[in-house]
């Protein structure tokens, strides 16, 4: 079984949970974006919640299937179709031979991210498939996919043969099942996405009027925002502390406040120590949703206690489990 890119688009990359346990070795973490869609695609289609994807940024990707193939589509709405249809996301849907999967605009969010039933034939390197596209490893020949580019597909899960077999109905491009996963923060388009954080390292460096304003003003997603960080535009963060800072380890989420007052949400791609102050951390329940926002778009930090932080992380992992647990009946 082999997917073929057939156009690449604006990026597309294999991306798994990401490369843990080296960043003492300054090899960073990469992976998802958004490690919640990225499960969920794994969960119904029965994978390990780890197992690689293709991450799709944007627009104008597309892909031949060379069988007929289970998948699921999770994530951003990029307007997936086949035939001029709409590919309906959030649940296992299988692809027809010869058929032509193509992602061709971003109507809400920005990444989406397709899956295969027993995953991708890739190696893995320290531990991971995910692409490093600044170091050049992992992932397909360590790049984002290109033109002609071909992969090999894993055997499908025997769990989910049945419902392979279930859904192949004759003279249709592709068929998905009725029930789906869908998620309350991929269906409102809020005005300004409410991001919870916790005090950073360095909170105390910033005087209190810089504090209130860093939750009470809004901040714009900067148009120079990649996988390694989000630039935010709007309120300078002045801080009455001007000490120089060793350079420290950072995480997921870390925000960092640059010499000149712009704060950075440093993400999937994030380098594995910083020497900026670090005014916030963004609570892991939330981090997904960065992975949909794109540039111009507005956000409203909230700051959370430590033990809320945790509580919407158990939410979190709770909403997974019972994910898992349903599509598995």
């Amino acid at each position: 079984m082999l997917l073929t890119c057939i156009k690449s688009g604006t990026l597309a990359t294999v991306q798994d949970l990401g490369r843990i346990g080296y960043q003492n070795l300054g090899i960073i973490v990469s992976g998802a974006m958004d490690s919640y869609a990225l499960q969920i695609g794994n969960i119904i289609l029965g994978n390990k919640r780890s197992e690689a994807a293709i991450e799709i940024t944007m627009r104008g990707t597309s892909f031949h299937f060379s069988e007929d193939t289970l998948i699921a589509i999770t994530g951003g709405d990029l307007n997936p179709s086949i035939d001029n249809k709409k590919v309906p996301q959030w649940r296992p849907v299988v692809v027809r031979a010869n058929k032509i999967l193509k992602f061709k605009g971003s109507p809400s969010g920005l990444r989406s991210y397709l899956s295969v039933c027993g995953g991708f034939n890739i190696d893995e390197v320290l531990g991971s498939k995910s692409t490093y596209l600044r170091a050049s490893f992992g992932g397909y020949e360590g790049r984002a996919l290109k033109n002609n580019d071909t992969i090999a597909l894993n055997p499908m899960n025997t769990n989910k043969k049945d419902l392979k077999n279930q859904l192949l109905i004759k003279n249709t491009s592709f068929k998905g099942t009725k029930w789906h996963v869908r998620l309350r923060d991929y269906s409102i388009n809020e005005r300004e996405k409410i991001i919870r954080f916790v005090e950073g390292n360095e909170y105390e460096w910033f005087s209190d009027e810089t504090k209130k304003n860093f939750e009470k003003t809004p901040f714009i997603i900067d148009v120079a925002s990649d996988r390694m960080g989000y630039r935010l535009s709007g309120q300078k963060l002045e801080r009455h502390n001007n000490k120089e800072l060793i350079s420290e380890a950072i995480v997921n989420g870390t925000v960092q406040v640059s010499n000149d007052g712009s704060p950075i949400v440093l993400l999937a791609d994030r380098q594995t120590t910083g020497g900026y102050p670090r005014i916030a951390q963004v609570i892991s329940a939330d981090l997904h949703k960065f992975a949909q926002l794109k540039s111009g778009e507005k956000i409203i930090f909230k700051k959370v206690t430590l033990l809320e932080a945790y509580r919407a992380f158990s939410e979190l992992e709770k909403a997974l489990n019972q994910i898992e647990l349903a599509s598995n009946l």
